[in-house]
This record gives structure tokens, sequence and C-alpha cells, in this order.
């Protein structure tokens, strides 16, 4: 086995970083979010949906238009939002709601993060393909150098 070379570990240390950023951004949401007992796990769907949402944008504006860095586009993409959204969390809770009898509130927790998340998605991706390409000649003559 050979070692990493210099692109891969600077794409790790990328993903890393965003890894833990995005974890701490989530913990700080479901903090926010707790604040008493509910028969909802609203903290962990705010956090995928707006987790999904935001990748849309960013895979929208981190295309091909933008042609970022790889480096870029791993710590958003993996990195940052994989550490905040949350689909272990989200399938631990539906078992428990599950556990505690709580069957459709599963069913609707289940269904409500799939079709939302998914239209999260759309809606992101739409808002990023939406905003002008901005910076055009200035990144490109700044990418030649």
């Amino acid at each position: 086995m050979t070692g990493l070379t210099r692109t891969q570990g600077l794409l790790l240390v990328a993903v890393g970083a965003g890894g833990a950023l995005g974890a701490l951004a989530r913990y700080s949401v479901e903090l926010a979010g707790n604040v008493g007992p509910s028969w909802f796990p609203w903290p962990t769907l705010s956090i995928n949906v707006s987790g999904a949402f935001v990748l849309g944008l960013a895979v929208a504006l981190l295309g091909d238009r933008a042609r970022p860095t790889p480096y870029l586009r791993a710590f958003v993409t993996i990195g940052l939002l994989g550490g905040y959204t949350t689909f272990s969390t989200w399938t631990v809770e539906t078992v428990v709601l599950i556990r505690h009898h709580a069957v459709w509130t599963a069913v609707v927790y289940a269904l409500l993060t799939v079709v939302v998340g998914i239209a999260a998605v759309y809606l992101g991706g739409a808002a990023g393909r939406a905003l002008p390409a901005g910076g055009g000649d200035k990144h490109e003559a700044r990418r030649r150098r």
C-alpha cells in the first residue's frame, strides 16, 4: 500500500475540518431545539431539511459554472454538510418512536423527512441556479494565473 498523495492528504484535511464544523453546528442546533419534552424530533428534522437545502444550493453553486477547487467542494459538501446532517440519528429516532408505540408518528417522521428533504434539495438547487454567475472575468483571470 502506498502513502497518500499531497492532493489526497489535503482533501482529507478539508473533509475533516468541514466535518468538525458541521458536527458542531448540528450539536448547537440540537441544543437550541431541545428546550423541553417533545413528541416529535423537530431538531433532527430541521437539521436534515436545512442541510438538504444547503446541499442542493452548494451543488448548484459549486458546480461547473463556478469551478471551485476540489478542496472547497469536499470541505462544503462532504465535510461541512456531511457532518451537519444526520441520517443515523434520523433512523434511530424513528426506531425509538416505534418502540414507544408511536408507529404513526414514526411513519409521519420518516415520510416527512424524505419528502421534504428531497424538495429542499430541489429548491436549494433551483435557488443556486437562479443566482447570477457572479465574479465572471475576475475569477477566470485568477484561475489562469
